[in-house]
């Protein structure tokens, strides 16, 4: 396979956006593990190889399971996640599949009961942003396999 376009080089300024995104969303109270789990699920409903890559690979250099990862698309059939990261990815789902599923009042009250407002926030941010780094991804055809995950 080969990349479309070098999107960070043609568009420097908007891919600064997106990193600032990530910044934000890694200097919140958001547990890391958790936001890999959230970040991979996206990006295995989404279809993005890159993504997939690149934050399993993050997830393994944070300590995560292999067993955690290869259960992750069928999780609501596991015992191996928390009851916090159970509701985050459901609503990573439902989120990623927003023209389908609506955030349901039921699923709003599951997560605030394991996340404060700020947290729910800082989530649903994180939720957003991985769907548009799947999409600019996807679009744009980047190259999985050569991402290394920064010294831990």
């Amino acid at each position: 396979m080969e990349a479309r376009l070098d999107y960070y080089s043609i568009a420097p300024e908007a891919a600064g956006i997106m990193v600032e995104f990530e910044k934000y969303i890694h200097s919140t109270d958001l547990d890391s593990t958790l936001l890999e789990l959230v970040k991979t699920r996206a990006s295995q409903i989404n279809g993005c190889a890159f993504c997939l890559d690149m934050h399993t690979k993050d997830a393994r250099a944070n300590g995560e399971t292999e067993q955690r990862l290869y259960g992750l698309n069928a999780w609501r059939e596991t015992d191996y996640y928390t009851g916090k990261e159970r509701v985050a990815l459901a609503l990573t789902e439902v989120i990623t599949e927003i023209s389908i599923h609506h955030v349901s009042d039921e699923l709003y009250n599951e997560v605030r009961e394991q996340f404060n407002e700020k947290e729910f926030v800082d989530l649903v941010y994180a939720i957003n942003t991985i769907n548009s780094w799947n999409r600019l991804a996807i679009t744009m055809r980047a190259v999985p396999g050569e991402y290394q995950p920064k010294e831990r």
